[in-house]
């Protein structure tokens, strides 16, 4: 090996490695007998399938930290699942993206001075296609460079042709069925676009806005209401003012009218409890074409006659798709073609004019802008298709009531039972020509006909030749394919035998953001048209934060890049990432700064092991998860570690003294050919320990705490393998028994090799690298590290007795290396130890590990004191009852450890009065962060107890003779 761990010189030639031998392919029957690698290490042939549907990213994206934690997940859990022995399969593919992938093949369409209208529908799709073969597949090759042992040979898209036949059933057996239907509602509109948009695609932020107070005069002439709106230009378009029916201020005009400001039309007021009295002046306009709660206050009481006299019945759409005021005769001329934000500023203008303005007044108002043109969102009332999903939910809502699919952690399945069970009916088309198009077509009296295609159309309904059919322009919603993901990907809706083996599949991992987008609409889909759940549990994660819990965004400057931290980046490369490209150029100069000051070097190289390491270490049951860049730096430390540890083992067992290679022998398994092996009771307590470390993380693993899982490798690998046992294996190596150094050569690949197929899900490359040269010496057969078993723990291995002996040794040397600290001895200077209070069962155990004592705390001498005999001045460390005494007369000079400790002592004084004033200035305490001031209290309470510390051992020093 190596002598200097170097993950780029490893990562990428074993991944092209596995991925060329086809050790991510999916075994299944017969067939395995076939692929590489497979064979008495494979896996089973008729193991039961374990099967992941990776969450198909956008065709346009690249990874973010969300992608490359989730994929971590998925990925380890797909390596050990396959290690298990299950017929594993990581799904493949991407996402069409209709409006992202549209608008990036636009942009390039403007850059020739074009847009898609210059190429026309069909050779605009084209051009799309042409841009997807091109370039639409940089994230696969990021996913790649992350690890994830995906079934590339399976990869779909959601355009391609089989999932375009699965898209376009499911759409035609809704419709027959009346569970599909085209209909005037409410939207969130993009009138950059021109399109509806999801939820999910509209980013709502406080911004600085405006209140304004205008009066609505009775119609009776006796007097007015004060309406307070943060859009004034909607009020050509309001229905009715509210007020709540228990308003003692405004009851007894429910039921008058009051006359609309500029336009001279009337209007009811009415009662509805969707009112809050309490705020503003407790009028609300009501506008149903143009506000979804309002929408829902004129669905109440749209068959009352106040509404029904009204226009259009109340529902007055006054705006055009790229919203401005349309031609319509309810809105004043002056208003019509007007921008809506140019409206705004005439119709207030008029307002005040005519003294119908009573105030504006400064207000901070959530703004709902679109995720990808920045624009206004509109609420727009247009004719979309919708999924009638009340009859879809029911079935859905059992299925995780009566434990078909389980919500890990348990909690979020309240989350998607309050969505489930106000479900209101799902728009699935969109305003764009990039995706599924609706397979509708329209006759010149605006009869709608749906089927596989025109002439398929035709031939059912017996249309004449002469009968003009045109199809719907719209296309569907990218989550209406998706949702169909975890069984078209498998060939449905032919029946394949990957769907019959692979459906339902075993977890989906998400994040919480899309439980109503995608997971809810996937549990619907999937009980309808396969008649069982899609996956049988439900993993929800975290979302990836920066190091103070903020969320990530080019904005503030703090996204990272997975694969910047995998292959390093320097400081000029990296502030142009980050400021390139911004929708806020002003902010440029803020993140370049920001950028400086945090990564004055850069960000150096990392390795995917160490990512993935630290991305495992973070995957708890909790909401968020904060990435600081310095756990990454540790667990890079961690994998150098691991690296070294090989190395020593690697150089004590390759050959022995007469140069042959150490193998396996009968009944030993490894040490020296044909020659008995001698263990010693650290040999059994590491074995012990290895054994309760897979219980552990086995455990972990199977409940989705891949914390608990990191954690428990890191101790083991770091703390009880590399730092102590390394060290204590090194006494039996140079012991004169040669049985002796033999067990521990035994045992030194026995633990190593285990430990690099326990820890191969989560730190797959450095694994592999080791375990090929480990498991030829350790007696293991097979091609690659990830076609080994897992390893299971064996509880007769399990030596409590050697475990709580080496705990007692371990203890000691640690009492004794805490008083050298302590007392600023030179590590290297031999230490007197005296022993009081100790039991029998202490002698007993110092007896039997004597020489590890001597050896790992550096003692010059150890001896027992007499029941009378005094002890002299000494530091103490504890075992149990156990002390140990160090005197301390002659170990060190006492002046100059007193001028030291004083030195100590009074930095921490002059620093304590400067901290405590940060936190009880009000300046701080109310305007910091929380987490800044959580920094500066943890901060306090390490100082003060380091200064108890330093005055008690001054007190110890001072009492010396």
């Amino acid at each position: 090996m190596d002598k200097t761990y170097s993950p780029h010189s490893i990562e990428q030639r074993w991944y092209n490695l596995w991925e060329e031998n086809g050790y991510f392919i999916a075994r299944d029957g017969v067939d395995a007998e076939n692929l590489p690698g497979a064979g008495s290490a494979a896996p089973k042939t008729d193991g039961e399938s374990y099967c992941i549907m990776i969450p198909p990213p956008n065709v346009t994206g690249s990874l973010h930290m969300g992608h490359a934690f989730q994929d971590t997940i998925m990925d380890a859990l797909i390596r050990y699942h396959r290690m298990k022995g299950y017929s594993t399969l990581w799904q493949a593919g991407t996402d069409h993206a209709g409006i992202a992938t549209q608008m990036v093949v636009e942009r390039l369409c403007n850059a020739e001075g074009k847009t898609r209208h210059d190429y026309g529908r069909e050779a605009f799709v084209d051009r799309v296609w042409q841009w997807k073969e091109e370039s639409g597949g940089m994230i696969t090759r990021q996913l790649r460079r992350m690890g994830s042992s995906i079934d590339w040979s399976r990869e779909r898209f959601t355009m391609d042709q089989g999932m375009s036949e699965a898209v376009q059933e499911v759409f035609i057996r809704l419709y027959e069925e009346g569970l599909i239907y085209r209909g005037k509602r409410l939207v969130n509109w993009d009138p950059v676009l021109h399109t509806a948009v999801s939820d999910l695609e509209v980013l709502s932020e406080e911004e600085n806005g405006s209140m304004w107070h205008i009066r609505y005069p009775l119609s009776n002439g006796q007097g007015h209401l004060i309406v307070a709106t943060t859009r004034p230009e909607t009020l050509l378009g309001d229905a009715a003012v509210a007020i709540h029916s228990g308003d003692e201020r405004y009851k007894h005009l429910i039921g008058e009218f009051l006359q609309l400001p500029l336009t001279g039309r009337r209007i009811p007021i009415i009662a509805d409890d969707y009112v809050d009295p309490e705020f503003g002046t407790g009028c609300v306009k009501i506008t149903p074409a143009h506000d979804f709660n309002d929408y829902e206050v004129w669905t109440r009481h749209r068959d009352g006659t106040a509404l029904q006299n009204q226009p259009h019945g109340g529902l007055i759409n006054i705006m055009t798709s790229n919203a401005s005021l349309a031609d319509h005769e309810l809105i004043p001329v002056q208003y019509r073609g007007l921008d809506r934000f140019e409206a705004r500023k005439r119709i207030v203008a008029d307002l005040e004019a005519g003294g119908l303005l009573e105030k504006i007044a400064d207000h901070k108002l959530m703004v709902p802008r679109g995720d990808r043109t920045g624009a206004v969102i509109e609420p727009f009332l247009t004719d979309q298709w919708y999924v009638r999903v009340e009859p879809l939910a029911k079935p859905a809502i059992e299925a995780v009531e009566n434990g078909d699919i389980k919500f890990v952690p348990d909690n979020w399945k309240n989350t998607y039972f309050e969505w489930m069970r106000n479900i209101q009916d799902w728009c699935i088309s969109r305003q764009i020509w990039w995706g599924h198009r609706i397979p509708a077509w329209y006759d010149d009296q605006g009869n709608i006909y749906v089927g596989r295609s025109e002439q398929a159309i035709r031939e059912r309904h017996h249309l004449p030749a002469e009968c003009s059919l045109r199809q719907d322009e719209d296309v569907l919603d990218t989550w209406f394919s998706s949702a169909l993901w975890p069984f078209s990907t498998l060939g449905w809706p032919q029946e394949t035998p990957e769907l019959a083996r692979h459906y339902p599949t075993s977890v989906l991992v998400t994040g919480f953001d899309i439980i109503f987008f995608w997971v809810a609409r996937m549990i619907m889909m999937g009980l309808k048209f396969r008649g069982d759940v899609p996956f049988r549990e439900v993993y929800i994660h975290g979302l990836v934060r920066d190091a103070e819990g903020q969320k990530m965004s080019k904005s503030k400057g703090n996204v990272l890049d997975p694969i910047d931290l995998i292959d390093g980046i320097d400081l000029e490369s990296l502030v142009e990432k980050r400021i390139s490209g911004m929708m806020q150029p002003h902010l440029a100069k803020k993140i370049e700064q920001a950028t400086r000051k945090q990564f004055p070097a850069g960000i150096p190289s990392f390795g995917t092991d160490a990512l993935r390491f630290t991305f495992a270490s973070l995957a708890s049951t909790g909401r968020d998860i904060r990435f600081d860049l310095a756990r990454t730096e540790g667990y890079r430390n961690f994998c150098n570690k691991l690296w070294n540890a090989a190395r020593f083992v690697l150089m004590n067992t390759e050959e022995d003294a007469g140069s042959k290679a150490i193998t396996g022998t009968e009944g030993q398994g490894h040490g020296l050919p044909e020659a008995p092996c001698r263990l010693t009771q650290v040999d059994r307590w590491i074995v012990a320990r290895l054994n309760q470390v897979i219980q552990a993380t086995t455990a972990a693993i199977d409940h989705y705490r891949f914390d608990l899982a990191a954690q428990s490798l890191y101790e083991f690998i770091w703390n009880e393998f590399c730092d102590w046992y390394l060290e204590l294996a090194k006494i039996s190596l140079q012991a004169d028994d040669a049985a002796l150094q033999r067990g521990a050569r035994r045992t030194l690949l026995t633990v190593l090799e285990t430990a690099l197929r326990l820890a191969h899900p989560i730190i797959p490359f450095i694994t592999e690298e080791i375990w090929q040269r480990v498991a030829p010496l350790a007696g293991a057969k097979g091609d690659t590290i990830m076609l080994q078993p897992y390893p299971i723990a064996d509880p007769a291995q399990i030596d409590e007795q050697a475990v709580a002996e080496i705990n007692w040794v371990m203890n000691f040397v640690l009492g004794v290396r805490r008083i050298r600290g302590e007392m600023n001895i030179a590590p290297g200077k031999p230490l007197p130890v005296l022993l009081q209070n100790g039991s029998a069962q202490d002698l007993e155990i110092l007896n039997n590990n004597r020489i590890y004592l001597e050896k790992m705390g550096r003692l010059e001498s150890l001896r027992w004191l007499r029941d009378d005999e005094p002890a002299p001045e000494s530091a103490i460390a504890l075992v149990g009852e156990l002390k140990i005494l160090i005197p301390m007369a002659g170990l060190i000079d006492k002046e100059a450890e007193l001028a030291r400790l004083d030195k100590e002592i009074q930095k921490i004084v002059k620093d304590l009065p400067r901290i405590e004033g940060k936190l009880n200035n009000p300046a701080f305490a109310d305007k910091a962060p929380a987490e800044v001031i959580a920094k500066e209290k943890q901060k306090l309470t390490e100082l003060q107890s380091l200064l108890k510390n330093l005055e008690e051992q001054q007190r110890r020093i001072r009492s010396l003779a």
